[in-house]
């Protein structure tokens, strides 16, 4: 028996894995990477107990626990003209030409690399598909995107409770009352329409891929792994333009 987590590709459970596999080690950890496209399809299905997701989503029959913010960003060729600012604004992309956004974001990164145009995605799946033909530039104005944690309604039990208390950063001997308290919050989620969050992010597509199993036990497929996901640019600094502020 084991418990199973989805993760939407651009988030890293690692240290959840780590921390679930010190406290649990009765109950394994299998985590899978999906793509947003497909980020609740196990989940409803009964085939995973509990996911990280992009919000919105339609939260009927599911808890939902709001977490991190992640920050627009725009992937651009390297040659682009604006590939040495530290930081744009949407003005400053305003009539350059789009790639073709495709249900799996590495090829629409891919797109980009072949000069079709420009993409904004959330900051961590710019990270994950990072190519070093491309660079990802945070957008200062543009509107984020954020990570919650869901489960079904019919599925929260204690095993479940404990999960998400280490996602909260609780340890082994808080009180169950905290629980409860997150418990409660999931429920006063919306649940007959769609999770709202600050923005939308371009959809993923694609089959499921790279599976983790806590303990070090396995890992395998689905490439690199996910980016963090907080609300932390890639770049920092004041805004340049122009190809002469610093070397890459």
């Amino acid at each position: 028996m084991a418990l199973r987590l989805d993760y939407v590709a651009g988030v890293s459970p690692a240290k959840w894995l780590r921390a679930w596999a010190g406290r649990r080690p009765d109950l394994p950890l299998e985590a899978t990477r999906v793509e947003q496209a497909e980020q609740l399809t196990s989940l409803r299905a009964g085939e995973a107990d509990v996911a990280f997701v992009r919000l919105p989503i339609d939260a009927e029959g599911l808890h939902a626990i709001p977490l991190w913010e992640e920050v627009a960003v725009a992937v651009l060729p390297k040659e682009h003209p604006l590939a040495e600012a530290d930081s744009l604004e949407l003005a400053d992309l305003e009539g350059e030409p789009r790639a073709p956004e495709q249900p799996d974001a590495a090829m629409t990164v891919e797109l980009v690399a072949a000069g079709t145009g420009l993409a904004l995605l959330p900051h961590g799946v710019a990270r994950l598909h990072h190519r070093r033909d491309v660079v990802a530039i945070p957008v200062t104005d543009a509107a984020h995107t954020r990570i919650a944690l869901v489960w079904r309604v019919e599925r929260d039990d204690a095993d479940i409770q404990e999960f998400v208390g280490v996602v909260r950063g609780r340890t082994a001997r808080s009180s169950r009352g905290d629980a409860a308290d997150d418990a409660e919050a999931a429920k006063s989620a919306p649940s007959r329409r769609p999770a709202q969050a600050k923005g939308t992010a371009p959809t993923g597509g694609g089959k499921r891929a790279g599976t983790e199993k806590s303990g070090g036990t396995r890992k395998s497929g689905g490439g690199k792994g996910g980016g963090r996901g907080a609300k932390q640019a890639p770049r920092g600094g004041r805004k340049s333009h122009g190809r002469g502020g610093r070397g890459r």
